[in-house]
């Protein structure tokens, strides 16, 4: 068989598998579109669950699923652009580094039930936190963590050598050329890296199902050691009656607003992308 012939199947076989990817995802997102839209509403957005989610809206899990990821945001922010700056600019050694690439590509590789049992063992059980939101933007900072810290490295290495350069032959200290070359140049990438952290975080649903959040009774939460409401264990609680009509015409709503967030998120990732993109070329 020549190398052509090969070429030409190689293509084939991947733009059939781009295509079957495609339809998969064409076909959940359409169907959850098509449900979820019948049960979309302005009262049905801005109402509390009541008898369990099988009437009312979601307005308590919409504003707990915020409230979760905005502080794990808060949270693993500062931690994953220190990690990355501490390994790009006070690393030396390339063995120090492997190693350190190594951690975060493993704590990445966890599954995501992990981090919750880990909770529920570490605060639950040992420290007796009981259902705290705090504890689960906790847990979901510690997800966020590697995906951040890798985003926000890979965009400082981008960054070309004459940068640092420059502002070594002017007389800045390291501490002055992180503070107004390397954090400002590297911003896309870091709020890239946030937006894609945020996207997964929020439609977690293992991680924070038994240390963080409440089935139905809950509202905004008073303190740091309270649960709260959020989207994905309310779809697995409507979910679970699945044989109620309203039930589960609410749980498709309740997905199509998890997705829209989702979707959000990684299309404002992407916009951030191009414009610093477009704003380097110039």
């Amino acid at each position: 068989m020549s190398r052509s012939v090969k070429n030409h199947i190689f293509s084939a076989v991947t733009k059939l598998a781009l295509c079957l990817c495609a339809a998969v995802l064409g076909f959940l997102l359409l169907s959850i579109m098509w449900q979820g839209g019948r049960a979309i509403s302005l009262d049905f957005i801005l109402s509390p669950a009541r008898d369990f989610g099988t009437s009312g809206g979601i307005v308590f899990q919409i504003l707990g699923s915020l409230l979760l990821v905005v502080t794990a945001a808060l949270i693993v922010l500062p931690i994953a652009v220190g990690t990355a700056i501490y390994r790009e600019c006070y690393m030396q050694l390339a063995q120090n580094k492997a190693r350190l690439d190594t951690v975060l590509y493993a704590l990445n590789a966890i599954p995501s039930i992990s981090y919750g049992i880990f909770g529920l063992i570490f605060f639950v059980n040992i420290l007796g936190t009981g259902l705290s939101w705090f504890v689960g933007s906790l847990i979901l900072a510690m997800m966020m963590l590697p995906t951040l810290t890798l985003a926000s490295h890979a965009a400082m290495q981008a960054l070309p050598k004459s940068y640092r350069e420059n502002a070594q032959a002017l007389g800045l200290s390291q501490g002055e050329i992180i503070r107004h070359v390397i954090l400002p140049q590297s911003s896309g990438g870091i709020v890239t890296g946030l937006m894609i952290s945020l996207a997964r975080a929020i439609g977690e649903t293992a991680p924070i199902m038994f240390i963080a959040t409440a089935f139905s009774g809950v509202s905004l939460p008073q303190s740091l050691l309270e649960p709260v409401a959020s989207l994905p264990t309310h779809i697995l609680a409507l979910a679970q009656q699945s044989t109620d009509p309203q039930a589960l015409q609410n749980a498709w709503g309740a997905s199509l607003v998890l997705v829209s967030f989702v979707a959000a998120f990684s299309a404002l990732a992407f916009y951030i992308r191009q414009k610093f993109s477009h704003l380097g070329q110039r």
